[in-house]
């Protein structure tokens, strides 16, 4: 049975069996250590996203709370109290200057670093793509105007790269976003609200742009009130309540335009958590805006199948290679 997250844009994000029969097969949340039983993490080449304090910053910040979940089999690493968001690099043997801002998922309440983040590293450097993997902070954690934090960061990881391309050999015009589930969000965000001003500008690399060449979404939310969200009265970005034009400006679907850059989806059909419906509003937004777009809706995989979790055998499988080649059109 597939592996999915259950209530992960609302509610307590909580890791899941499809089938409640093998539920004694989880194992605890277990302090993360890094070493042999868990991945590094973050990366040894990194870089911090804010001089100082990140915007918004409360008196007392969150404290890190990193931990392995899942099943004995599939342990995998999340970030929660994120005070200092971070990228960490992770370079092609041989570059070709293209360049993902990779954005895991986690329902806004915890960040799935290892299996949407640091996994799909591994799956698209072979095509010579560098991977840069953002920690981003979480809105629930104390910030002020908690629903623009993610994008806060989201857009500072865009211009920092931009700023510093000669140093890792790629073109700037060549950098896009991969984001999955919340992340997904993220990543629309940034294709549709990539000129929005969340945050005040520090340096010079905050007069570059963050828009993305392209973005790929994986099993994404890009409507928290349609597309099969319209019973959802709560999502991590914003909590239980918010005021209408926050809404509005957090509604990717509704926000794509003809400026929208070219956008690859991949979900899962039986996707519990976030509905197919999803990205099927997308596509229609999308042609309805004349965006290229490109999409590849499995038979099954759940929720939360990142880089590597669908099994060898299956065709959503080589998803990476297919986004991979789709990178190099645009």
């Amino acid at each position: 049975m597939p592996i999915t997250r259950r209530s992960v844009l609302g509610g307590a994000a909580i890791l899941t069996l499809a089938s409640s029969a093998r539920a004694q097969d989880w194992a605890q949340p277990s302090p993360y250590k890094p070493g042999p039983n868990g991945p590094v993490w973050p990366a040894r080449e990194q870089f911090k996203l804010w001089p100082g304090l990140p915007p918004g910053a409360p008196v007392a910040l969150p404290k890190a709370n990193n931990t392995m979940n899942g099943p004995a089999n599939r342990r995998e690493l999340w970030l929660r109290g994120v005070a200092e968001p971070v990228v960490a690099v992770y370079r092609p043997k041989k570059p070709d200057g293209r360049a993902i801002l990779c954005i895991p998922g986690g329902g806004y309440q915890f960040v799935s670093v290892e299996n949407e983040g640091m996994d799909v590293a591994r799956m698209l450097t072979p095509h010579g793509i560098t991977v840069f993997v953002l920690a981003y902070r979480l809105p629930g954690e104390g910030w002020a105007k908690r629903a623009d934090v993610p994008l806060q960061d989201a857009q500072r990881a865009m211009r920092l790269i931009r700023s510093r391309a000669a140093r890792w050999g790629i073109d700037a015009g060549r950098l896009g976003v991969m984001g999955f589930s919340a992340g997904g969000h993220l990543g629309a965000m940034l294709a549709v609200g990539h000129a929005d001003k969340v945050y005040d500008p520090i340096d010079a690399a905050d007069a570059l742009s963050a828009r993305p060449a392209y973005a790929g979404l994986g099993y994404p939310a890009v409507s928290f009130n349609s597309a099969g969200f319209e019973e959802r009265k709560q999502n991590g970005l914003w909590g239980d309540s918010t005021d209408p034009a926050t809404a509005a400006r957090y509604n990717a679907l509704d926000r794509v335009t003809s400026e929208t850059p070219p956008i690859f989806l991949v979900h899962a059909i039986d996707d519990g958590t976030v509905p197919i419906q999803q990205s099927l509003a997308m596509i229609d937004a999308c042609r309805r805006a004349k965006v290229p777009v490109e999409a590849h809706l499995l038979e099954s995989g759940g929720h939360g199948f990142g880089g590597m979790h669908l099994p060898a055998d299956s065709s959503g499988y080589l998803w990476p290679d297919t986004f991979a080649r789709w990178t190099a059109k645009h």
